[in-house]
């Protein structure tokens, strides 16, 4: 948020509410996450997965499980959607050829669709199957909780779209 708020230009800043009771370490100093840089949590060899916001501890979770199976992730946050780190993106894709895009958001006309539009444009050549997208079912989020867990992707949707993609 303190990115945002020294940014020149106009910023959209979305918090996920589900993010509120998330706990972790904080730096004691000052510190900026540049808008625009992606962050590399996880490296990996294997198969890209690229997420933003809230998802990204599902991935990190499926990254995990995957390794127990010899399945080493490279897991991307791209922490700022515009602009969006198409260095990061496009040189993961290089290492691994594989890619899942991960995101809350609906299947069609989201994040994800760009991110795959994205690479599909600058990093075909590089790529051994195509993109797979893990999102939402084309309805809206319902309210109720247990009902809001089947439609939001979690974990083991990524597990199984990384199995599905690597075959």
């Amino acid at each position: 948020m303190k990115t945002a708020i020294r940014e020149n230009n106009p910023v959209l800043f979305f918090e996920h509410a589900r993010l509120y009771h998330v706990r972790g370490p904080v730096p004691d100093k000052e510190y900026y996450i540049p808008l625009g840089k992606a962050d590399i949590k996880r490296k990996g060899s294997d198969v890209t997965i690229i997420t933003y916001s809230r998802p990204l501890y599902d991935v990190l979770k499926a990254a995990e499980e995957l390794s127990k199976e010899g399945i080493e992730a490279e897991v991307i946050d791209l922490r700022s959607l515009a602009p969006l780190d198409e260095e990061t993106i496009i040189s993961s894709v290089k290492k691994t050829g594989k890619v899942v895009v991960v995101e809350e958001d609906e299947i069609t006309c989201g994040v994800g669709a760009e991110i795959s539009a994205l690479i599909m444009e600058k990093a075909f050549d590089y790529l051994d199957a195509p993109v797979k997208r893990v999102a939402a079912p084309m309805v809206p989020i319902p309210f109720s909780k247990p009902l809001e867990e089947y439609v939001v992707p979690n974990a083991k949707d990524v597990i199984k779209a990384v199995k599905e993609l690597l075959g």
